[in-house]
């Protein structure tokens, strides 16, 4: 078996798509510059409008999450400052709430920090 190519004068480059044959005429119809054009600049408005809806879709869960988190971690905090009073005698609980306040605090502080770092870079 042999294999034949067909060589035609047209560069590698040039896209099936390109070459628009009709059946009836058997001629090449030359794409238009002006028809191109408007094809990417449809194709590019297209892929930013989707992108823009993802990025939208992607805050709004996002937004959910902080929210859902922000009640976990309110309970989460009562809850340990319960714990605290039920399980630590009255004179050690001021110590006891304070440790636990600074290590939510150094918490959120290095968070802050991450997340401001991850903005503006």
């Amino acid at each position: 078996m042999t294999e034949h190519t067909e060589h035609t004068d047209e560069p590698d480059d040039v896209d099936d798509s390109d070459r628009m044959t009709t059946e009836s005429s058997g001629r090449e119809r030359q794409p238009t510059a002006s028809g191109a054009a408007a094809e990417q600049a449809g194709g590019a408005a297209d892929g930013r409008r989707s992108r823009d809806i993802v990025r939208y879709v992607n805050y709004l869960v996002l937004i959910g999450l902080v929210l859902l988190a922000l009640v976990a971690g309110i309970q989460f905090y009562g809850a340990v400052s319960r714990t605290i009073n039920q399980w630590v005698t009255a004179e050690y609980r001021s110590l006891f709430h304070g440790a636990f306040n600074l290590a939510v605090l150094l918490i959120a502080a290095a968070g802050i920090s991450w997340q401001i770092r991850r903005v503006t870079s």
